[in-house]
């Protein structure tokens, strides 16, 4: 990837979410990329995170795609208004309004997993994102978000 993760150029007090923050020691530290008119994040499961054996429990999906989608919307946000991504910190930061997750296929243990995001829209401080989460290219959640961008 060319820029930076999106949660890496979060203003210090602003960067301790226990999914993407970087100062949260315990956290899982989501990273999250622009890559052309898309985002893209990877993360690995190890068995903390098991619901069935060799399954990932849905908490985690939603909450790698709650983080990979205000990442998204903020990345998004520095997109439109130009916004450089290799800037730190950056002046763009979003909360969830609302999450929802459709669960397609049972997420696999210990395989690299691959979060997409796609804006759909910006309306002021509100951006929507739609979002997947796969697995060896098979889809295994999808999700859409309503972030809104925080007042500085």
């Amino acid at each position: 990837m060319k820029s930076k993760a999106i949660q890496d150029l979060y203003p210090d007090h602003l960067a301790y979410c226990y999914g993407c923050g970087r100062n949260n020691k315990d956290g899982l530290h989501l990273k999250t990329y622009l890559a052309g008119d898309e985002t893209v994040a990877h993360f690995t499961p190890d068995e903390k995170f098991t619901a069935l054996p060799g399954s990932v429990y849905g908490g985690l999906v939603a909450s790698l795609l709650d983080c990979h989608g205000t990442g998204s919307a903020a990345a998004f946000v520095c997109q439109q208004e130009g916004i450089p991504m290799e800037q730190a910190p950056i002046p763009v930061r979003c909360v969830t309004a609302s999450l929802k997750v459709d669960f397609k296929a049972p997420t696999p243990m210990g395989r690299l997993l691959e979060l997409r995001g796609k804006l759909r829209s910006i309306d002021g401080r509100k951006i929507w994102v739609d979002m997947t989460l796969s697995a060896d290219g098979d889809i295994c959640a999808t999700g859409e978000i309503l972030a809104i961008r925080i007042r500085d």
